[in-house]
């Protein structure tokens, strides 16, 4: 007897509730204590407060939340609508919203930058000792990123000729496996440059010990001329056995293998924390955060000096207060470009091609209608361009981040779609109400200088018992 198979009813997406996740109780509850003290707690090891972190948190806090406006989703068959709140959008914030920004970048590399040629990862580190210096002064990440690309266009040229020219993407990334401070480079760059007609000459194969000197180069002369060390420490860490340096590049990407380019991309642009790597928090908010990799490493304590030795674990536990001061030195200011486009692939370069390619399919075009025959005259870039959008709508982020189709209806499996952005206070929570989904947080996050009683701002009374009598 034959066993008839029904069909598989497709993945139905459920939106999520930050309320009840235990990221979002921890920074509603502990952030604006967090805010308070970190001048006195914190400034000596993070640096001043930036705005831009309580201007981070607070979208964080109104993320997913239903009472700061959403869209209604209906399905035109049988009539089933939903409420999808809005998202913040910002970075190194929110894990699921970091990672549409990465599958964006990523689509971005694979399919509108790279060149159809091989190309190979590079990661460039820095001694412990350096790393500090990033983290007070935010303007060098971006001139670290730079020695990188000079590092790459420095040793191609040098065995392909002066007329080779690179393409490069570098990624800043300023976090270690348990959120500690480890500001580095990562990149996707050609294996090999091209010439100035666009003919690509493979580069030989070579360690990266050249790689390696004129790195350690740049970062010496980069320190030395912002004043940050002096020729005496250069002359020191030079007799170093072990420098602290590393280039690595043993990542080869063949040509063509765009799914390579994406997932190396993503890896790049990651998000600095993992809410799966939050393996507890507890009742009094301590957090149990555990590494990228399960081996155990010799991880300093973040509180001791990042040179000084650590305990070999793959874990560590957080107050809740240093959980926030690890999270939240990882954002970036405002406008910082974490992502930079060298050599073949920067901005400019792939401008002028892209104008020599448009002007030459403009050409093509109007060389090829009859002589005496109007045709209305279509833009070839327009389409594409319009395709390239509509790939990146939330629907395909969110089908490839979770699997399932977000404007799939959960009643008849009919096709669903927005028809309204509800923003407007008042008809929020009307609507809300009607639902019985209203339900506004017990307290609002304090706005930058919004009053705080002086009470709140001293730490509670320490007494000391004073005998009356000299003990014996």
């Amino acid at each position: 007897m034959e066993t008839v198979c029904s069909p598989r009813k497709p993945a139905l997406y459920k939106p999520r509730r930050p309320r009840e996740m235990p990221l979002y109780k921890l920074v509603f509850e502990y952030f604006d204590e967090f805010e308070r003290v970190y001048s006195e707690r914190y400034q000596a090891e993070f640096g001043f407060w930036r705005p831009v972190i309580r201007e981070s948190v607070d979208e964080y806090l109104k993320c997913g939340i239903l009472e700061h406006g959403f869209a209604r989703v209906r399905c035109a068959d049988c009539g089933h609508d939903y409420i999808l709140a809005f998202s913040c959008k910002r970075r190194c914030v929110r894990p699921s919203c970091h990672q549409k920004r990465v599958l964006i970048f990523a689509e971005h590399l694979a399919e509108e930058v790279i060149e159809n040629v091989s190309h190979r990862q590079f990661v460039f580190t820095i001694p412990k000792r350096f790393r500090l210096y990033f983290r007070y002064d935010r303007a060098l990440l971006g001139k670290l990123c730079r020695c990188a690309w000079e590092t790459v266009k420095e040793v191609y040229q040098a065995v392909l000729g002066a007329d080779a020219t690179p393409g490069m993407v570098g990624t800043i990334q300023s976090f270690g496996s348990l959120m500690n401070w480890n500001s580095h480079v990562h990149a996707i760059g050609t294996d090999g440059a091209f010439r100035r007609d666009g003919t690509f000459v493979p580069l030989p194969k070579m360690s990266a010990e050249p790689f390696l000197k004129l790195w350690e180069h740049k970062i010496f002369r980069l320190l030395l001329d912002e004043g940050r060390i002096t020729e005496d420490v250069v002359a020191s860490m030079r007799r170093w056995r072990n420098s602290g340096f590393s280039v690595h590049k043993d990542v080869h990407l063949c040509a063509g293998d765009k799914n390579g380019i994406e997932n190396v991309a993503q890896y790049i642009s990651r998000c600095p924390f993992s809410l799966a790597r939050m393996i507890k928090v507890t009742p009094e908010g301590n957090v149990l955060y555990r590494s990228e990799h399960n081996e155990p490493k010799n991880f300093p304590h973040w509180k001791s000096i990042p040179t000084l030795p650590g305990i070999n674990r793959n874990f560590e536990v957080f107050k809740p207060l240093d959980f926030l001061a690890q999270m939240t030195q990882h954002i970036p200011d405002r406008y910082q470009n974490l992502t930079m486009y060298f050599g073949w692939y920067s901005c400019r370069s792939r401008g002028v091609r892209k104008k020599a390619e448009s002007l030459d399919s403009h050409k093509n075009f109007t060389n090829a209608q009859p002589q005496g025959k109007v045709v209305a005259e279509q833009d070839p870039d327009h389409d594409a361009d319009y395709r390239k959008a509509a790939r990146r709508r939330w629907t395909r982020l969110i089908k490839k981040v979770y699997e399932v189709d977000p404007l799939v209806c959960p009643m008849c499996g009919g096709k669903m779609s927005v028809i309204a952005f509800i923003e407007d206070e008042k008809t929020i929570r009307k609507i809300l109400e009607h639902i019985g989904e209203y339900n506004p947080p017990e307290r609002a996050p304090p706005r930058v200088g919004e009053y705080i009683a002086p009470e709140e701002l001293l730490p509670p009374p320490v007494w000391e018992y004073i005998p009356a009598e000299e003990i014996p």
